[in-house]
């Protein structure tokens, strides 16, 4: 059933790197970042989807996974410290290095020390990110209780545009941030309206990428903070009213192609997904390319993409050093392919057993997927987008908050 191609040369070219540091090397120049307008030079289709920057997940192999079965989407690291990168300067492979295939991709960095943050923008500059963002969204008391790093960033809005004019200073790709709506009691929408207006005045910074959700810091998980907080779409789409200059994603409880395009109709300049791309990405990624940017499928199948794959993690198995990464860490982001397909629990199962006695993803790969019927193996993406929710933003206009007025003061504010 897992059949191996005898011969693989346009795979072999596209993955051809053996380790980690000859990934993304600093010798190769990047590439022009994309814009939002269709017109641009670059040669990327501007970010109408993105995969959200999450911890522990959208490292090298999830985002090698990503991209081949979408062409078009942006991608995102991990976020990345930037005294991290600082005080491995001697390392810093392990950390930035990554496959061209990937682009477009954005660096996301987090800190709130604006010498370590311009530091760090100017050690990952000639790996080639497409993009630079800094994170001031992360409500994890890990990062957002220390040194006022992640969505406490916010309520220093002053601080946030200087390390913006950092970052920029030591790079020549667009910078951006990530942030919540609000953080606890601090949650108007004109409070919110005043970290855009002093961060883009204060800084290069014309892109955010905004949360729908305010934060809570009293101590409550991130994953209660992805669920307890309201969602707030009203404020994203005021602030594209307001701020006809600037350039937004919606970020926040959107699951499905189907929502992603709703929210594009209704007016939003991009939609940034983040664990459904990652608990379901044949049904997420697999339709972005068709279905939000109109261009022709690859016509892959899930036995393509997988062959694909096994390539990429075969060559990388043990590079780090210490036996990593290993197998388990290189199947771990296949292992939501066949979500809510016939065969997918026994599959992981099997998958969980090979992981004792396998000694390569393809012997894995050869183990377990015999418990994945043909029909499911062989079968492209459909063409059409899966059943979404409703229309969340069907009624959005009618409650948008009153116009935000820009007055002089706020710059003065600390």
């Amino acid at each position: 059933m897992w059949c191996l191609p005898t011969v693989r040369p346009n795979v072999s070219e596209m993955f051809k790197c053996s380790s980690l540091h000859r990934f993304h090397s600093p010798r190769l120049k990047p590439p022009t970042a994309a814009r939002f307008s269709t017109t641009s030079s670059s040669p990327y289709l501007p970010p109408l989807f993105s995969v959200a920057p999450m911890m522990e997940w959208t490292d090298n192999h999830y985002r090698t996974l990503a991209r081949i079965i979408t062409k078009h989407a942006w991608l995102y690291t991990e976020m990345i410290a930037a005294q991290t990168l600082v005080h491995q300067q001697t390392n810093l492979d392990r950390f930035l290095a990554f496959s061209p295939q990937q682009h477009p991709i954005v660096l996301q960095l987090g800190g709130s020390n604006v010498e370590s943050l311009a530091k760090a923008a100017k050690l990952s500059h000639p790996y080639g990110y497409d993009e630079i963002n800094l994170n001031c969204g992360c409500p994890s008391p890990k990062v957002a209780g220390h040194g006022c790093f992640g969505v406490t960033l916010m309520l220093n809005p002053k601080l946030v545009g200087e390390a913006m004019s950092a970052i920029a200073d030591n790079t020549n790709v667009p910078v951006t941030v990530k942030c919540r709506i609000g953080v606890d009691d601090h949650d108007s929408y004109d409070e919110l309206c005043d970290f855009v207006y002093k961060v883009s005045t204060l800084s290069p910074t014309k892109h955010f990428i905004v949360h729908s959700r305010k934060a809570l810091l009293g101590g409550i998980s991130p994953a209660d903070n992805r669920r307890i907080p309201p969602l707030k779409y009203e404020y994203y789409y005021a602030l594209v009213r307001d701020f006809p200059d600037l350039k937004f994603t919606i970020n926040g409880g959107i699951t499905s192609v189907s929502t992603v395009n709703a929210a594009l109709k209704e007016g939003a300049h991009g939609v940034m997904v983040g664990r459904a791309a990652y608990n379901n990405p044949w049904q997420t990624l697999g339709l972005v390319d068709t279905t939000v940017y109109g261009v022709p499928s690859s016509g892959l199948t899930r036995r393509q993409v997988l062959e694909q794959y096994q390539v990429y993690a075969d060559s990388v198995l043990g590079t780090q050093g210490n036996g990593r990464p290993n197998v388990r860490d290189l199947v771990k982001p296949l292992l939501n392919i066949f979500h809510s397909e016939i065969g997918n629990s026994l599959w992981k199962r099997r998958a969980d057993a090979a992981f004792r006695e396998c000694k390569t993803v393809g012997a894995l790969l050869e183990e377990s997927l015999k418990a994945i019927p043909d029909s499911v193996l062989d079968s492209p993406i459909s063409l059409s987008p899966e059943i979404g929710e409703d229309d969340v933003f069907a009624d959005v206009q009618n409650v948008l908050p009153p116009p935000y007025k820009a007055v002089e003061q706020v710059m003065l504010c600390a």
